[in-house]
């Protein structure tokens, strides 16, 4: 019997799941992500949890075909490593992740990905169609994009392929990034930026809310928890949805997908707010074929799933490759 992994690396949280060649789950573990002191920690997490996995499953690391990972960025793929990682400690400067699993499992087929890229491999793996035209969404606390061209999976040069978070969808750049530009994507309709975007058009056209505005915890839950209710947060979800399906339209016309599945806790959290608004507006931002737009049919397994089809499947998520 042919054994795989998958790794999920967050921010947050260190996954990993065994499987057998038939892509069942035999084994899961799961921890959180180490805020340092170095890299390393990192590194021996994915490594506890990977050994954990097997634990649970009665199988031997060592027993392992390959391995898939998905990680934060930002990846340089000729070393295997996380670099410089946005979401961690400045003290976590780099984080050895191909090289270490390696070793343990004893084999040299580790795929790895960035977080995004990972999502889209698992949803083509398990989708019904197995399309080779599609690309997986995530607005999360960040937003990035999974893309596959074609049956090909895109990485980039350097792993960090489907940061469209940071395309620019607002030339006037109102709101700041944070990664220091204006004007991205990411600026207006991330978890992270839509309370400071909602205090933004607050302080242009100060309007009656019952939004905590001013509390120093208010933040995107507290937008959608007043949908419907307040009209000021109507309106800031209005704008974010007029951004979302700028987005959503510029990667339609960048790499014609048959299907589009978009994730993350902003989006599985909210459909109806999210899901369902760039579905209506999408047809009047595109000139070409408008592709099939659904929720995550993963939800917040997405990258731990693709990262187990990643080592199934030489890390394009093609079944016929099983």
């Amino acid at each position: 019997m042919a054994y795989y992994v998958g790794v999920d690396l967050g921010a947050t949280n260190v996954r990993a799941a065994v499987a057998d060649e038939n892509a069942e789950i035999l084994g899961v573990s799961k921890r959180g992500t180490p805020r340092g002191p170095t890299g390393i920690a990192v590194t021996e997490a994915v490594l506890e949890v990977t050994r954990a996995a097997f634990d649970e499953a009665g199988v031997d690391p060592e027993q392992a075909v390959a391995a898939g990972i998905g990680s934060i960025g930002p990846l340089d793929l000729a070393e295997g490593v996380v670099e410089n990682p946005a979401n961690l400690p400045d003290t976590i400067d780099r984080i050895p992740l191909t090289g270490p699993l390696s070793k343990l499992l004893d084999t040299d087929r580790i795929y790895l990905h960035n977080d995004t890229a990972a999502g889209v491999i698992g949803e083509r793996f398990y989708s019904d169609r197995n399309p080779d035209d599609m690309v997986y969404v995530t607005i999360s606390s960040g937003i990035g994009a999974g893309v596959c061209v074609d049956g090909h999976v895109l990485s980039g040069w350097d792993g960090n392929a489907g940061e469209v978070g940071h395309m620019t969808v607002d030339p006037n750049g109102e709101m700041r990034c944070g990664c220091g530009r204006d004007g991205h994507w990411e600026a207006y309709c991330s978890g992270n930026n839509i309370p400071k975007y909602a205090e933004y058009i607050y302080e242009e056209d100060t309007v009656e809310t019952e939004l905590p505005i001013e509390d120093p915890d208010f933040d995107a839950i507290d937008v959608f928890d007043h949908a419907g209710e307040d009209e000021f947060a109507d309106y800031v979800i209005d704008q974010v949805n007029h951004w979302n399906t700028m987005g959503v339209a510029n990667i339609v016309q960048s790499y014609a997908p048959l299907v589009i599945f978009i994730g993350g806790a902003v989006a599985t959290n909210n459909p109806e707010l999210i899901l369902e608004p760039i579905k209506e507006r999408i047809d009047d931002m595109v000139f070409i074929n408008v592709p099939d737009i659904q929720l995550t049919t993963l939800g917040d397994e997405v990258v731990l799933k693709g990262a187990v089809a990643s080592a199934l499947t030489g890390g394009t998520g093609d079944r016929s490759r099983l």
